[in-house]
C-alpha cells in the first residue's frame, strides 16, 4: 500500500477515535464549554487569509481551544508565521488538520478519453501542521489583537433576519421542535417554552440545518426513519451545522442532542470517514444558512 494511503487512513481512524472518546464520555465535540474558555466562540480562521476553516477542521481546532487553554481562534502555518516578520516559539507542538479533495491521474484521463467516457477522479487528503497565534512570538499586532466578542442582542437579530431571508415555512407552536421533509416546513415551541431564551434561537437553527439538506437545495439523504442509521447521519450533519452557524453569529452552541449519541457512535464505528462526511456536509449547510444573511467566509 502506498505511503499516502497509509497516512490518509491514519488520519481517518485517529480522528474518528479521538471524536469518539469524545461522545463515550458523553461530551459533544461541537459543544465545548465555552463559558470556561480562555476565547471567545467564533469560528477558527487562518490569521493569514482570514479565510475560515470549514469541515472536520473545525471540531479540530476547537478541541485544541479548549484543550490547550488558548485565547485565540487564529491559526498559521509555520511558514505564514515566518512570512508574517514572526515565529513559532522553540518547542511549541503543532496542531496536524487535513485538506480533503478529488483529482484525475493522468493515466486516467488519457484512457478515459481513449474509451470515450468520464475520468474517475481519486479522492485524497492532505495533512498540514498549523500554530495558534498564542504560540508564535513577533507576529504583527493585527494578527493578535484581541477580537471583540459578538453583541448578544446583534446576534439574535441575525438569526431572525436569517429565519425571514430564508423564506421557510416557519411554524411556532406545539411541544417539540421538528422539520418535515415531506411537507417542507419547521416547527419549533414558543419561546416562552423555552428556560433560555436563546435556546430557541439555537434550536431554530438545528431544524434549519435539516431545512437546508431538502432536495430542492443541498439534497441530502432525509428518508431515514427514526433510529435507523440514515436517520442518525442526518441528526448528525445538522447538529453540527447548527453549531458552525451560531458560532459564526457569536452564539455559543451549547444545545445538546445527547439522545442521539449511542447512534452516532455506532455510525462512527461502522465507518471511519463518517464525521469527516458530516462535518463537510454541516459546513456547506452553515455557508448556505449564513450566505442568506451575508455572513460566510
Amino acid at each position: 500500500m502506498a505511503k499516502h494511503n497509509v497516512e490518509r487512513q491514519s488520519l481517518y481512524s485517529e480522528v474518528t477515535s479521538r471524536i469518539s472518546a469524545e461522545l463515550e464520555e458523553g461530551r459533544l465535540p461541537w459543544v465545548q464549554p465555552w463559558d470556561s474558555a480562555a476565547c471567545g466562540c467564533t469560528m477558527p480562521h487562518n490569521a493569514g487569509t482570514a479565510r475560515r476553516y470549514s469541515g472536520i477542521n473545525v471540531l479540530i481546532l476547537w478541541a485544541e481551544v479548549i484543550g490547550r487553554g488558548f485565547a485565540s481562534q487564529r491559526w498559521l502555518t509555520y511558514r505564514q508565521a515566518e512570512a508574517a516578520g514572526g515565529h513559532v516559539r522553540r518547542g511549541e507542538k503543532g496542531t496536524i488538520i487535513c485538506y480533503a479533495d478529488r483529482f484525475t491521474p493522468k493515466a486516467e484521463a488519457e484512457t478515459a478519453r481513449g474509451e470515450d467516457r468520464e475520468a474517475r477522479q481519486v479522492a485524497f487528503l492532505k495533512r498540514f501542521t498549523v500554530f495558534n497565534v498564542d504560540q508564535c512570538d513577533g507576529l504583527p499586532e493585527d494578527f493578535t489583537a484581541a477580537v471583540a466578542s459578538a453583541d448578544p442582542v446583534l446576534a439574535i437579530v441575525e438569526v431572525d433576519a436569517l429565519i425571514a431571508a430564508s423564506g421557510a415555512r416557519f411554524n411556532i407552536g406545539g411541544g417539540e421542535a421538528f422539520y418535515s421533509p415531506s411537507h417542507d416546513f419547521v416547527q419549533v415551541p414558543p419561546q416562552m417554552a423555552f428556560h433560555e431564551p436563546i435556546n430557541w434561537f439555537r434550536t431554530a437553527l438545528h431544524e434549519l440545518g435539516h431545512w437546508v439538506g431538502h432536495s430542492s437545495r443541498l439534497d441530502r439523504d432525509q428518508t431515514g426513519r427514526f433510529g435507523s442509521e440514515a436517520y442518525a447521519k442526518e441528526e448528525l450533519v445538522a447538529e453540527m451545522a447548527a453549531a458552525f452557524t451560531c458560532a459564526s453569529l457569536g452564539i455559543a452552541p451549547t444545545v445538546r442532542h445527547s439522545d442521539y449519541i449511542a447512534s452516532w457512535l455506532s455510525v462512527l464505528r461502522g465507518d471511519e470517514k463518517a464525521i469527516f462526511r458530516a462535518a463537510s456536509q454541516a459546513s456547506k449547510a452553515a455557508d448556505y444558512l449564513l450566505a442568506l444573511v451575508g455572513e460566510g467566509k
